[in-house]
């Protein structure tokens, strides 16, 4: 049996791992803190402003194509971010060139993409795992209500899977590091903004899924899915 050909879920996956190495790589190294109000003053990851948007992307492959073919765009981004974090590991540890400029520069490079190995894993480890928690969230809820509430389901999978992702991530990368209660208060406070973006770009999710069904006249259930993770069949 011939297999569907889609117009737009290649361009969706690359959308997808660009978001995720942005976000990993540009602004995982920046803590920003902002002042809100009634709250006071909060101190993230500036990264966490942009990493949601693969959990948009990972529930907009799964409602209109399918977990297992979010399961194929998961393991690319998995596959992407893998590499980005060995070739800086191997840009940062070449010997640098004896100048004064590279000398300076090489202390900015080490800043940027010389994360520890419990940084590395504990992203590369989070986000698998939640992405696939998300995925799978989003699947059965969508059979459960028939299709209808697209915003319970994409705002009831990220809750699970930002709970997965943000607590493995800190437990992974901190724990034994700092106090317990510092790693906690960090995962929470990063867990309600990632969610929180989930919630004010609901909208924009109809939007696409609406567009990509029509465009794709797709609405896949997952009906007789094997959940797996560990595989690349869809």
């Amino acid at each position: 049996m011939q297999k569907r050909q889609y117009k737009y879920y290649d361009l969706v996956m690359a959308a997808f791992v660009t978001v995720l190495l942005c976000s990993n790589f540009i602004g995982a190294a920046k803590q920003a803190t902002i002042d809100l109000p009634l709250i006071g003053k909060v101190t993230f990851g500036a990264g966490v402003l942009f990493f949601p948007i693969s959990y948009i992307f990972g529930d907009i492959l799964t409602e209109v194509y399918g977990y297992a073919r979010d399961r194929r765009v998961v393991w690319a981004g998995f596959g992407a971010l893998a590499f980005a974090s060995f070739m800086a590991w191997v840009m940062v540890n070449l010997p640098a060139a004896d100048s004064a400029w590279m000398h300076s520069y090489q202390g900015h490079l080490e800043g940027v993409f010389g994360n520890a190995w419990r940084i590395a894993a504990g992203s590369m480890i989070a986000f698998w795992a939640g992405s696939f928690a998300n995925s799978f969230a989003l699947a059965k809820l969508k059979i459960r209500t028939g299709g209808r509430f697209l915003w319970l389901r994409t705002i009831g999978s990220t809750l699970v899977g930002e709970a997965v992702d943000s607590s493995l991530f800190y437990v992974i990368a901190f724990g034994g590091i700092w106090a317990p209660g510092d790693v906690l208060k960090v995962a929470m406070v990063q867990y309600l903004l990632k969610t929180g973006w989930e919630i004010v770009m609901t909208p924009v999710t109809y939007r696409i899924v609406g567009f990509l069904k029509k465009a794709e006249n797709e609405d896949y259930y997952d009906k007789d899915t094997r959940f797996t993770p560990f595989s690349l069949e869809t």
